[in-house]
């Protein structure tokens, strides 16, 4: 039962973060959602560990980690990418609720993972998305456009690499991933105001998660 209040304690987080975002307190909600991100990263290895599946059969914790992962993961990010005041005043809401609405629908496909560990399109990252959108501060013309691109790719069926389970140049990837979360921590630390070269590799590190599976396969069928 333990592991599973410890799964529970990432919505106790969500809604700290959320109290955060709604006082636009942008800095401090995504170290909350940071902190829900380690609750995420730890509870599923400690269940298996533990054989939570078979010593507590009545309680799913699968249900319970999209439950929460919704929260955290789509729902606290729609509200501060609706509320950030980068997007186009009258396409902010019509783009959260798209982001929210997708989100469900991607969190309820038994297809969203494949059997390579791979995401099947874009994976409902939008904790991630508001981050670099806070980073980046792009017009917002161009903001709004590229959150619409994203959540349309929710349903395209494209691979996305699992940035903790790939097996594809594994040992890449977890670097750039190590690299890319002590990045994003100096960037929250600096209330985002980062040089260009930290920036640059940010974006860099985010590119080669979400489309360098899709080049390796374009290249693949090319050579083919």
């Amino acid at each position: 039962m333990s592991v599973h209040v410890f799964t529970a304690l990432g919505a106790g987080v969500a809604l700290i973060a959320m109290l955060q975002a709604v006082r636009e307190h942008w800095t401090a909600m995504f170290w909350w959602l940071g902190v829900a991100l380690v609750i995420d990263g730890i509870d599923g290895p400690l269940a298996r560990w533990l054989d939570v599946v078979h010593v507590q059969p009545d309680w799913s914790g699968d249900v319970l980690d999209l439950v929460v992962d919704f929260t955290t993961y789509v729902f606290v990010p729609a509200y501060a990418i609706t509320a950030s005041g980068l997007l186009l005043p009258l396409a902010a809401p019509v783009i959260g609720v798209g982001i929210a609405v997708t989100g469900a629908l991607y969190f309820a496909d038994r297809r969203m993972k494949s059997d390579d560990n791979h995401f099947r399109g874009f994976p409902g990252l939008w904790n991630i998305a508001a981050f670099y959108l806070f980073l980046l501060q792009p017009p917002p013309l161009l903001a709004t456009l590229g959150l619409a691109i994203l959540t349309a790719l929710t349903f395209v069926p494209f691979h996305v690499i699992h940035p903790v389970r790939v097996e594809r140049l594994r040992w890449l990837t977890l670097l750039l991933v190590a690299l890319g979360v002590v990045l994003v921590i100096y960037a929250l630390s600096q209330n985002f105001s980062v040089s260009p070269i930290v920036t640059a590799l940010l974006c860099a590190i985010g590119l080669y998660i979400v489309a360098s599976d899709s080049a390796i396969r374009l290249l693949r069928s090319l050579k083919a």
